[in-house]
């Protein structure tokens, strides 16, 4: 077995694993599981506070489970709400996703 093969089967066992890490979310109307990271994104925010019109999302997914990348300004549903992309990246098999959502009072 080749290094990009032990990391596909420790993305899929260890770190997206729901009794490990991850938490089971609708994306697209798909089920999938997918890790959270808030500490990241107020990392990403340079530990500024979100303003109170919006709310956002870093979280990691199997690039498998998701739909292909788009780019920052479409759209993507998540559990039923539609949110704005900020980042997609992809790096050997994790897309790191970071979503904005700008709730309506």
């Amino acid at each position: 077995m080749g290094f990009k093969d032990m990391v596909a089967n420790d993305n899929l066992a260890v770190f997206m694993d729901i009794l490990t890490f991850g938490e089971l979310y609708r994306v697209e109307d798909r089920e999938i599981p997918i890790v959270l990271d808030n500490d990241e994104l107020k990392e990403r925010q340079g530990g500024q506070d979100l303003a109170v019109a919006e709310s956002s999302v870093l979280f990691y997914a199997r690039t498998d489970d998701l739909p292909p990348r788009r780019p920052p300004g479409e759209n993507l549903n998540i559990n039923g709400r539609e949110c704005m992309i900020d980042d997609w990246q992809e790096d050997m098999g994790i897309a790191t996703v970071v979503l904005r959502q700008n709730i309506v009072a």
